[in-house]
């Protein structure tokens, strides 16, 4: 079982930034899909992004492509996102999620199918405003 925590949310206007958070209460490294999901609202959940902790591999979602990045302190267990050039379009309530590798599994298992996630933070809300 982890435990996740999301930090960072808060108010910025448009063409700002924001950098969250996401502590795991273990260790994450190094066979973790570790993800960033959002909900805006009256929207489906969407994934903005993903990393593979074993080598650090990372994927996105197009809308964010060249805005956001994704990275993880293995030492620290921590998740994060970097939110540059911020639209009124990115606010939302953001998730992070986990999801364990397998041995026989690789940094290709990584995807941002939401129900392959099995570990879910409560949320942090960004609002960005234009």
């Amino acid at each position: 079982q982890i435990e996740l925590v999301e930090s960072g949310g808060g108010s910025v206007q448009a063409g700002g930034s924001l950098r969250l958070s996401c502590q795991a209460s273990r260790p994450t490294y190094p066979r973790y899909c570790m993800a960033w999901y959002r909900q805006a609202p009256g929207k489906e959940r969407e994934g903005v992004g993903v990393i593979y902790t074993g080598d650090g591999m990372t994927d996105y979602t197009d809308s964010v492509k060249g805005r956001f990045t994704i990275s993880h302190d293995n030492g620290k267990s921590t998740l994060y996102v970097h939110m540059n050039s911020l639209k009124s379009d990115d606010t939302a309530m953001y998730f992070c999620a986990a999801r364990y590798v397998p041995p026989y599994g690789s940094g290709r298992d990584c995807s941002l199918t939401r129900s392959d996630y099995s570990y879910w933070g409560q949320g942090t809300q960004v609002t960005v405003s234009s």
